[in-house]
């Protein structure tokens, strides 16, 4: 047999008949790297092609609404309506570390908000060396149980090592307890350099919390608020936050108590970073999500096709009970 016609018999019992290359050896007296060879040489040639049929997809026609509607960049990753919540999270988050990887470059500075999406984002960085870049921490991580650097520390850490960037952390708390503390803490000069490093940043990277749902956010849920900080929260109508800094469902902050102690970058703050990504899973982040737009706090959003989805029947009910008043 000439090697084409085996080229051609391989490839038809592997890719037609379903045998294994084990089989496919046997049969044709070779070697299953021969056969292996083969297979591969018969797809550089041409002979086969494979073709994949993405099924039905409402990710396009859904980031383009939200696009529209908010002048922003939308990425809505593809995923069926049965996805567990951990695929729809790990799939947001493979597709954050790439574009990240693209993006951030040698001279650059990029801030990072803590966050359980962030720390799923670490698990897809890419190695990129680059050179005089950083990686500033944008939002305190410590409470009174903890310092935060087993999180957020460690977190922190993998964007610097996927990088080669140098590592700036921020050693203050996620909240401090009187707005005051914090005022006098901006004054003092080591922590001023971080303000000022956050300030030049050309990237700001940060997923956005939610104040309820069945999974709440890390903020909500490992001692960063007390009990009555949460009371105060629901009664003032905040529905999450980004970067620490809490939101309204109309996207408003300013006035509200607990920001005055928070150490996150407001989201008029954040306006001054030229590529603001937030990335966003979950059943239970639409609202807050929402928020975040509103609040003008993001430039390019990543987020899976459910969720977005969810957002846009927000945003459809919001207009709606807006147009019958």
């Amino acid at each position: 047999m000439e090697k084409q016609e085996q080229m051609l018999a391989a490839a038809s019992m592997y890719y037609l008949q379903d045998l294994k290359m084990e089989a496919i050896a046997a049969r044709l007296h070779l070697s299953r790297s021969s056969v292996s060879r083969m297979l591969k040489e018969a797809r550089a040639r041409g002979l086969v092609e494979i073709t994949l049929r993405s099924p039905p997809t409402a990710a396009p026609e859904v980031g383009r609404r939200i696009q529209d509607a908010f002048g922003i960049t939308t990425h809505v990753v593809p995923l069926g309506a049965s996805a567990s919540a951990a695929e729809r999270l790990e799939q947001v988050a493979l597709t954050s570390a790439r574009l990240i990887g693209g993006w951030f470059d040698s001279g650059m500075t990029m801030g990072v908000a803590w966050g359980t999406t962030m720390a799923a984002i670490t698990r897809h960085l890419a190695k990129k060396p680059t050179r005089g870049s950083a990686v500033v921490q944008l939002n305190g991580s410590a409470n009174t149980r903890t310092y935060g650097v087993e999180f957020a520390g460690e977190m922190m850490v993998r964007f610097g090592e996927a990088f080669d960037a140098r590592l700036h952390l921020f050693p203050v708390p996620a909240f401090f307890d009187y707005a005051e503390t914090r005022q006098a803490m901006w004054r003092e000069r080591s922590v001023a350099r971080v303000l000022d490093l956050q300030r030049t940043a050309d990237i700001a990277l940060f997923g956005v919390g939610a104040l309820t749902g069945e999974v709440p956010s890390h903020v909500y849920s490992a001692g960063y608020l007390e009990q009555d900080d949460i009371r105060a929260l629901t009664r003032d109508g905040v529905v999450g936050d980004v970067c620490t800094v809490f939101l309204r469902a109309d996207g408003t902050y300013e006035d509200l108590d607990l920001n005055r102690r928070a150490t996150g970058p407001t989201p008029a703050e954040l306006q001054a970073v030229p590529r603001r990504v937030c990335a966003a899973a979950g059943d239970n982040k639409a609202v807050p999500l929402l928020a975040a737009l509103r609040s003008q706090a993001v430039t390019d959003l990543v987020v899976d096709e459910i969720t977005a989805q969810a957002l846009v029947e927000v945003m459809s009910a919001t207009e709606h009970a807006a147009a019958i008043r």
